[in-house]
């Protein structure tokens, strides 16, 4: 009953920059938190960024400074802003939101599918 679909992600350079999206759809009646993951190879997943729905955000300190999340509560939609782009920043990165379907009184979480960032020279 809810999609999560990420795009925008793909090979950069060290220091470069991309853009990660990620639209929710389906019958949503709220979207709490919402958040991006990433696994690096070999590695468990890990907190990026999450924001909640009144804009409070939080970062892993690996990219404070460095990656920026926002949402845009009329599209369901979240972003990651990622520049100065590190070798260690390569992974599949996961959106997950926290969502109320109508009709339900509670929320359940929902991922999407992942999308691969690979910082390379």
């Amino acid at each position: 009953q809810v999609q999560l679909v990420e795009s925008g992600g793909g090979l950069v350079q060290p220091g470069g920059s991309l853009r990660l999206s990620c639209a929710a759809s389906g019958n949503i009646f709220i979207t709490y938190a919402m958040a991006w993951y990433r696994q690096p190879p070999g590695k468990q997943r890990e907190l990026v960024a999450i924001v909640t729905s009144g804009g409070s955000t939080n970062y892993a300190d690996s990219v404070k400074g460095r990656f920026t999340i926002s949402r845009d509560n009329a599209k369901n939609t979240v972003y990651l802003q990622m520049n100065s782009l590190k070798p260690e920043d390569t992974a599949v990165y996961y959106c997950y939101a926290r969502i109320l379907i109508r009709g339900t009184e509670r929320g359940d979480d929902y991922w999407g599918q992942g999308t691969q960032v690979t910082v390379s020279s």
